[in-house]
């Protein structure tokens, strides 16, 4: 029973037992829609409830509200601000739209407004999205990072001058010049040490970095560059970070075309030239020969009137090897130059490698600031920690400073030869120079990624060029730049070479699975495959080409190119006949009994007849016949029978020229 006093739910029998109680009526259907009934019931009045309380609610939050904007209205108005939208730089017009919440569809049009055409995937700089956000009361702000602030440049002449902390410094000198006029055996007699035996072929294969003391505690640092052609780009960064260069021109050869090349690379540079006229112990040799050769290309020595030193040397005897130091020393005297040690690092990267137990090795020349062991720089798209530096002699140090050409190591990999580096204060300075460096490559590679329709209509009937795939690696970066440079600039209309993958180090076995996925050739210089590497060449079938002289390498890769040619069809002049009489041989034809008059006449040969020197008809010498022999040829001043495939109505008189095709292979020089 309930409780006194207790209400019951409308439709609720409070006399009926619970389910399952014995002498309860109805049947369990009846039961079920009661129980159904009720809980609708109970769901409309509570519903009716929530919506007439939220209504009242409402109604009376909606005075309030109203009067205190009456309120607020009467007294002050608060000053909007403007919503900030951050841009990397660059910003695509989609983003835009999505950062403001406008369509882009209409800053398409407002950009079209403004002169300037774009798509959803467009970049646009900081300065068109600011007017864009602006009709949106938008603020752009930029939130580019920005090397300059974390990263330490060149100083200019003038701030150095000005700069107290600043100090005399050794010049950067550079040897330039022809492939064997020695200039690697000049710097060996300079700093007492045989490089060239251990080069392949006595030539420079990459750059070498050398300090030498010249007396007075004085010093000077050496930078050897190749003197192959191929490594035209190698010298050019050579002069790019040196203060005088030393040209190389051999008496007994006079000015060659790298020695030109050399001359204008230094020209280029605005760096003072001091000439080197080596090999004058030779008998027979005239310096002034060279200096007049010199003069072709402005070079005009000082002694006829110039500012150019030229001093006479030997190499190999080391005769006037103390003058050329003389007049090095002067120079930098007169150049007076300084840099601070005082700065965080600043220098260039002259050569990168990786080395088996060490990981990539750079030599860097540092040209501002003192790098000390433990330092963070930045290379390129490589970062890392100084872990040990070393001398060109191997010697460990704690410290460079300003022109002070050493060997790094630490880096995360192996930078480009002729890359800047900085120091940086600590990692996470490096990541985000690296990280924003990648970024813009990136955005770079995405807007000029595609042919546009101007170059596929270019492209349109066009003969496809027959390409050889090619993997490059080498020990050192600056190898592979100026081999890459080199391998890419053969070829012709006919054929090209594609560098499918290239880098620094040992052929690993990625590279041969690359090269049997690309039907390419791997190309070694100075390194060889690794185990597992050999292993999989062996069973795919991968060519693997190892060289040590580079010029090796282009006369491989050019006999290469020639195979890819369409052979070319020579035509090859074997005799001539005059025809005397013409015989009908039943199941032959017309037969003409001829005299050979010049060279011979061979069975199968091309023939042309000619009548009264016009040409009548052509084919090939189906039969011979010597009496009534059939033969393969016959040679001059005998007479034979002979009828040409193709042509029947040979006549007495006729004179045929007998001639053979022949498939010549072509070369790309040709």
């Amino acid at each position: 029973m309930p409780a006194p006093g207790a209400v019951p739910l409308p439709g609720r029998d409070p006399g009926r037992r619970r389910k399952g109680a014995p002498g309860r009526p109805g049947s369990d259907a009846d039961r079920q829609r009661t129980q159904r009934t009720q809980r609708s019931r109970r769901q409309v009045f509570n519903r009716e409830d929530i919506y007439q309380g939220a209504a009242r609610a409402g109604r009376g939050r909606k005075r309030k509200m109203s009067s205190r904007k009456g309120a607020k209205t009467q007294l002050t108005t608060p000053a909007a601000h403007k919503r900030v939208v951050r841009v990397d730089g660059t910003i695509s017009v989609g983003q835009l739209g999505q950062e403001m919440g406008v369509k882009t569809n209409e800053l398409i049009r407002k950009l079209m407004g403004m002169g300037v055409m774009a798509t959803m995937n467009q970049q646009i700089d900081v300065d068109t999205a600011s007017l864009l956000a602006t009709e949106y009361d938008y603020e752009v702000k930029n939130v580019e990072f920005d090397e300059d602030a974390v990263l330490s440049g060149p100083a200019d002449a003038q701030k150095v001058e000005a700069d107290p902390d600043a100090v005399l410094r050794a010049p950067v000198v550079t040897v330039m010049g022809h492939v064997d006029h020695g200039k690697t055996t000049l710097l060996d007699r300079i700093r007492k040490a045989n490089v060239a035996s251990g080069e392949a072929g006595g030539i420079t294969q990459h750059i070498g970095a050398y300090k030498v003391q010249v007396g007075d505690g004085k010093s000077v640092v050496f930078l050897d560059t190749p003197g192959h052609a191929a490594f035209t780009a190698m010298r050019a960064r050579g002069a790019s970070v040196t203060d005088l260069v030393v040209l190389i021109v051999a008496a007994d050869d006079g000015v060659m075309p790298q020695t030109v090349e050399s001359i204008n690379h230094a020209k280029a540079a605005g760096v003072p030239l001091v000439v080197a006229i080596n090999k004058i112990d030779k008998p027979g040799v005239d310096p002034e020969r060279i200096k007049q050769e010199l003069t072709k290309y402005e070079v005009v020595p000082e002694e006829w009137g110039g500012d150019t030193m030229c001093v006479p040397v030997s190499a190999l005897s080391g005769q006037g090897i103390d003058e050329l130091l003389e007049n090095l020393a002067l120079q930098a005297e007169i150049l007076e130059l300084k840099a601070n040690p005082k700065k965080e690092a600043y220098g260039r990267v002259v050569e990168a490698r990786v080395e088996k137990g060490r990981g990539p090795v750079c030599t860097v020349l540092v040209q501002e600031g003192t790098l000390k062991q433990g330092d963070y720089i930045v290379s390129g798209d490589h970062y890392g920690r100084v872990r040990a530096m070393l001398d060109h002699t191997g010697q460990r140090l704690k410290e460079a400073g300003p022109a002070t050409p050493v060997e790094v190591q630490g880096l995360n990999g192996v930078p480009s030869a002729g890359d800047g580096f900085h120091v940086v204060k600590n990692e996470k300075d490096a990541k985000r120079v690296v990280s924003s460096r990648t970024d813009r490559a990136r955005a770079q590679r995405s807007s000029t990624q595609g042919a546009n329709a101007a170059d596929l209509l270019a492209n349109m009937g066009k003969v496809d060029k027959e390409v050889q795939n090619l993997i490059l690696k080498t020990d050192v970066a600056g190898s592979y730049e100026a081999i890459r440079h080199s391998l890419e600039e053969l070829g012709n209309d006919e054929v090209e070479v594609k560098i499918v993958h290239g880098g620094v180090g040992v052929i690993s076995e990625s590279d041969v699975t690359l090269a049997t996925a690309s039907e390419a050739k791997i190309i070694g210089f100075n390194v060889g495959p690794d185990t597992n590497a050999k292993r999989a060449a062996d069973q795919g079938g991968v060519e693997i080409l190892r060289f040590s002289v580079i010029y090796d390498v282009l006369d491989t890769v050019r006999d290469m190119l020639s195979g890819l040619l369409t052979p070319e069809t020579v035509e090859e002049h074997l005799g001539k006949v005059e025809v005397r009489a013409v015989f009908h041989i039943q199941k032959v034809g017309a037969v003409a009994g001829s005299f050979v008059t010049e060279g011979k006449v061979v069975r199968g040969a091309h023939a042309r007849v000619f009548r009264d020197g016009k040409l009548v008809g052509q084919g090939r010498i189906s039969t011979l016949k010597r009496f009534k022999d059939d033969v393969r040829e016959v040679a001059t001043g005998y007479e034979c029978g002979l009828s040409v495939d193709g042509y029947k109505d040979v006549q007495e008189g006729d004179t045929i020229e007998v001639f053979d095709l022949k498939l010549v292979k072509r070369k790309i020089d040709d």
